[in-house]
């Protein structure tokens, strides 16, 4: 019995301890994750409306380059000099989200870049959406009547991208993602000019 209650008596005391030790380490590196996520936003809006920064002036040069805009609950990016704009977007894959930033030219239907913060889809096949060779077949394409993206090789028109041979359900969900949240945020741009 006594053996028993020693027995509890350690665990709770190593419980304790170890919750302890969990919480002050969370308050500690809260903080801190919070200010990367910041900076890897900051980051990205900055590729996708293709303006130069050094990793040392990240902040600096969001902030004498980009406006912050809020219409209700939709924030976007304002490029200072050129007009481009920015927006996040967020949706289904295939096998998870993705979130990432597009910026538009300032005539809201021509893509000035693309870059991906987050996806899960699967490495080497569905995941190669983040990678630039992909992201970068999407400059200068139009955004209406809608984006698509086609088999390799197939893209012709100015609104056609070529996707990624062994990724055409990721390339799809994509696809459906990015229609409909640009869609979603020039309906609300527009409203507000």
């Amino acid at each position: 019995m006594k053996e028993k209650l020693l027995m509890i008596l350690f665990v709770l005391i190593l419980g304790s301890v170890m919750s302890t030790a969990l919480v002050s380490v969370n308050a500690y590196t809260a903080p801190l994750i919070e200010k990367n996520k910041v900076r890897k936003l900051h980051i990205s809006v900055l590729k996708a409306l293709d303006i130069v920064y050094s990793e040392n002036k990240v902040v600096e040069t969001f902030l004498e380059n980009v406006a912050t805009k809020k219409r209700g609950e939709i924030k976007f990016y304002v490029a200072k000099t050129s007009g481009d704009i920015a927006f996040e977007f967020y949706g289904s894959g295939l096998w998870g989200p993705i979130h990432g930033i597009i910026a538009l030219e300032p005539d809201l239907k021509t893509i000035k870049g693309i870059t991906i913060i987050h996806q899960e889809e699967t490495p080497g096949l569905g995941g190669r959406i983040a990678e630039e060779d992909f992201l970068d077949r999407f400059t200068a394409k139009k955004v209406f009547p809608r984006l698509i993206i086609q088999p390799p090789g197939k893209a012709s028109r100015d609104n056609e991208v070529d996707g990624i041979t062994g990724a055409t359900l990721t390339c799809k969900a994509f696809e459906e993602m990015l229609n409909s949240e640009i869609k979603k945020y020039v309906s609300v741009i527009k409203e507000t000019e």
